[in-house]
């Protein structure tokens, strides 16, 4: 068995720790300047006038959210791969919704953000380009994971 099964306090901490990794998404969509809509929005303060976009944040920055992405959603992918039972905890949480919502906003954003910048050096695009399109991949891959754990596994059983 797993950790999860020996402790099942560990759903809670699981289920505690959630919003946090939400917030993660909401933070990306911050730094971008871009606003999460519906369920996961927060009242914005009146005198934050965001200025700066993923189109022209220092290059440094734009490495930084591709990689922090990439590396949150590796992360994600692994955990739930190994433990589908957490997806019922993650639903819990609106994941699926606030995933496709974060997806929708931010990825094709930052894609067009590394697409127009010009680049000294052209592997820094190359590597860009692939953390982008791990981070979108797995992105799918998590969705599918959830979707097939919390929708179409009752339906078969």
């Amino acid at each position: 068995g797993n950790i999860f099964t020996q402790q099942p306090s560990y759903f809670s901490d699981l289920d505690e720790t959630l919003p946090t990794v939400l917030q993660v998404f909401n933070n990306i969509l911050h730094k971008c300047g871009l606003q999460c809509e519906g369920a996961c929005a927060e009242p914005q303060k009146l005198e934050e006038k965001v200025s700066v976009t993923a189109g022209n944040m220092p290059l440094q920055e734009l490495k930084d959210i591709v990689l922090y992405l990439c590396d949150t959603c590796t992360t994600l992918w692994a955990f739930l791969d190994v433990f589908p039972l957490a997806c019922q905890t993650f639903q819990k949480h609106e994941f699926c919704y606030r995933l496709a919502s974060f997806y929708e906003l931010a990825i094709p954003e930052l894609e067009s953000a590394i697409k127009k910048r010009h680049y000294e050096d052209n592997s820094v695009f190359a590597d860009l380009w692939r953390r982008i399109s791990h981070s979108r991949k797995k992105m799918i891959e998590v969705f599918h994971i959830l979707i097939n754990q919390v929708c179409l596994q009752p339906i078969l059983e």
